[in-house]
């Protein structure tokens, strides 16, 4: 019996996914590898925000919640808007879901019609465009490698947008590449879309808080506060509080298109966890402290990483301005020949070589939607990124240039 429907049948388990458990594979085998393929603070969840779940458990907060979520939490999310982004939203204009990535696809299965095109700039974050297909859209690829430092520009947009566009995505700061959207590019980008009423805008800030000296960060709506009525401000606590396992995303946005969601919810998975939420509303209300720890340590981490590809002759890197990834240009390295006389010929090949030779695992700029590129993410130690940068270099330098050697 076949149990696949040709939705399903299209669909590619997520990349970074299928890296990580390669990596893990190679484990159970004995090998050391060193994953830079998941993006995932190796750090613990904050304390108060654990003993907030605790004691929401000992008192009995273990029951079902209404699919937009305990009141708490929806207002813990329109005051950190306010205090943070200096947004007013209400608590009808929050919906709540099992993270982020719930949150996006309930909006795509609940928005899109056969035909309708999402704009999509490249690199994007790995399960954007097969969310869309899957819900039976049209993703518009935008191709913006390093040479346009990885952004979407307003002349790039414009081409792109026509009748059938419904929506464009957005991602700042970016997951694979690292870049930031400043007040003026986000603003640039907004005076486009005012000619198209029609189009909606979709801003996924899940790394809000992961910032690098230099960089600013500005909410879309903040930056085109004319265009908030079709905006929907995608976040969560999963990255800046490393709460990835207790799966707890949230968005704001106008009104009518809250309750589409909320509607998806409550015939999908009902409501997000009780406990999840509890804790959700402790780790946005309590210290913040943990957010200024975390991120001098991925601060150093990435500078780690940064001088580790620099000696690298055949990358070319972009240092990320936020997130805790960088994405360098390998395409010096296609058409190279590995020890065992393979050539490699995308992206693919070479971080399958990284893994197999190397024990490094990272994930190919295919996944992403772009190539060639490899994406690395500094989400583990110091040590591990010391090490897995000098593997790298020593699994490139056994490159033969010359496909007959």
């Amino acid at each position: 019996m076949h149990f696949e429907n040709t939705r399903t049948s299209r669909l590619e388990v997520s990349p970074s996914m299928a890296v990580s458990m390669k990596a893990n594979a190679l484990r159970a085998q004995g090998r050391e590898v060193m994953d830079l393929s998941l993006g995932e603070p190796d750090f613990n969840t904050p304390g108060n925000v654990v003993e907030a779940a605790i004691h929401a458990m000992k008192d009995g907060m273990t029951h079902y919640t209404g699919p937009s979520g305990l009141m708490p939490l929806r207002e813990a999310i329109v005051a950190k808007f306010r205090r943070e982004n200096g947004l007013d939203y209400t608590p009808a204009q929050v919906a709540i879901g099992i993270g982020a990535k719930q949150i996006l696809f309930n909006l795509f299965m609940g928005v899109l019609s056969p035909g309708d095109e999402v704009i999509i700039p490249a690199p994007f974050w790995v399960s954007y465009r097969d969310m869309v297909t899957f819900n039976g859209g049209s993703a518009v690829i935008l191709d913006c490698g390093i040479e346009q430092a990885f952004k979407l520009t307003p002349e790039r947009l414009a081409a792109a947008l026509n009748p059938k566009t419904r929506w464009v995505m957005l991602n700042t700061p970016s997951n694979p590449s690292g870049i930031v959207y400043s007040r003026d590019e986000l603003r640039a980008l907004g005076d486009v879309l005012k000619g198209y009423p029609d189009v909606g805008i979709i801003s996924d800030e899940i790394y809000e808080h992961i910032l690098f000296p230099g960089a600013t960060f500005c909410s879309f709506p903040g930056a085109c506060p004319d265009l908030m009525d079709r905006t929907l401000v995608i976040n969560g606590v999963s990255k800046a509080y490393a709460m990835t396992g207790w799966r707890l995303g949230y968005a704001v946005g106008p009104e009518n298109l809250i309750k589409v969601l909320n509607k998806l919810e409550s015939q999908t998975v009902t409501c997000p966890s009780s406990i999840s939420q509890v804790a959700a509303a402790e780790a946005l209300n309590g210290t913040q402290a943990f957010i200024t720890e975390a991120l001098t340590a991925y601060a150093g981490r990435r500078d780690v990483v940064i001088r580790g590809l620099a000696r690298i002759d055949g990358l070319r890197t972009l240092v990320p301005q936020g997130a805790f990834y960088v994405f360098p240009h390998c395409g010096a390295y296609l058409g190279r020949t590995t020890p065992d006389g393979r050539v490699i010929a995308t992206d693919v090949d070479l971080a399958q070589y990284l893994l197999t030779d190397g024990g490094v695992a990272v994930v190919p700029g295919a996944a992403f939607g772009l190539s060639p590129y490899l994406r690395l993410s500094f989400a583990t130690s110091a040590t591990v990124l010391e090490k897995a940068v000098a593997a790298m270099e020593t699994s490139l330098r056994k490159l033969s240039q010359d496909q007959n050697a």
